[in-house]
């Protein structure tokens, strides 16, 4: 489409609908073989599919209104699996202030959810990938580390205590979106550029560094202590789980150094936090810096339970 007011290869598409709004776009699909894992109701997998979507909005700054689903339901279906899957829809729909108003139903080999996001948001309050520039602040809306490692405890039966092990598998099951944070930042005009975190961090950094031509310096990992505890028992490298894990639906984005301290102000009087972990710089490469060594934090992101 000529003039595309989002480009290809961001969180959401947009169509201008006159007086400098966009109608805004969304879909992306959950496969039941790839996106749940063992432990995961319908319910909380309908519910999954739908946070998913509401994660990119979310990083764009966009509220949702409407919400259309295609089910794919296999020949094992029966009518209370059914109910349960529409009960977990509406449930992640209303947690956002969306709603459910119609969509396709088909036979499938696998459980197929697929959701599509409509909503409008005013042209200069959506957050794009592209708009960083060197010595922007570099930060997040969470901590990283904990989805991965509750998925390791899910597949392999990683060792965690028990308090541990709760906190870790709730993160995969019942994962949030930054909707209020999201809102907040687009309000606020210090973001340059933004992202949901699903596909990692270590992959986020750099769809934003390749959209915005710059790199990043990151010189604080944001690490759950889950997640730290986690790697220590299971003699797995930390930074691993925080970098490459993926499906943490935070908000990776960066900020106008002036701006910093109302920006942290306003995400924190929603009830949200941000957190500082590097700056935007004018070389191309990521990189994390720690009190020993540098290293190359690597362009891959989370490959669907592949541990």
């Amino acid at each position: 489409m000529p003039r595309m007011p989002i480009p290809f290869g961001d969180d959401v598409s947009a169509c201008p609908i006159g007086n400098d709004r966009l109608a805004v776009l969304k879909t992306d699909m959950l496969v039941a073989e790839t996106d749940v894992p063992p432990g995961m109701t319908l319910w909380q997998a309908a519910r999954k599919a739908v946070v998913m979507n509401i994660s990119d909005f979310a990083a764009k700054g966009v509220k949702p209104c409407a919400i259309l689903v295609s089910l794919g339901l296999t020949k094992r279906i029966v009518e209370k699996d059914v109910a349960e899957l529409a009960r977990g829809l509406n449930a992640g729909a209303r947690e956002y202030g969306a709603f459910v108003i119609g969509g396709d139903t088909g036979e499938a080999s696998d459980l197929i959810i697929s959701v599509s996001l409509f909503g409008t948001a005013r042209r200069s309050d959506v957050m794009l990938r592209s708009g960083a520039k060197p010595g922007d602040l570099l930060a997040v809306t969470g901590l990283f580390g904990k989805t991965p490692a509750g998925l390791s405890i899910l597949l392999c039966n990683a060792e965690a205590s028990e308090k541990t092990r709760k906190v870790l598998v709730e993160s995969v099951l019942l994962p949030h979106a930054r909707m209020k944070e999201g809102l907040t930042l687009g309000r606020t005009k210090a973001v340059t550029a933004a992202i949901d975190s699903s596909d990692g961090l270590a992959w986020s950094l750099h769809e934003i560094a390749s959209a915005s031509n710059v790199g990043f310096l990151v010189d604080r990992l944001p690490m759950a202590d889950e997640a730290k505890k986690f790697a220590k028992n299971n003699n797995i490298d930390p930074a691993e789980l925080v970098l490459y894990g993926g499906e943490e639906y935070e908000i990776v984005l960066t900020v106008k150094p002036p701006l910093w301290n109302a920006t942290e102000k306003a995400v924190a009087n929603e009830g949200g936090r941000l957190t500082r972990i590097g700056r935007a710089t004018t070389e191309k490469s990521v990189l994390l810096e720690t009190k020993s060594m540098k290293r190359i934090i690597e362009p891959r992101g989370y490959e669907h339970f592949r541990m």
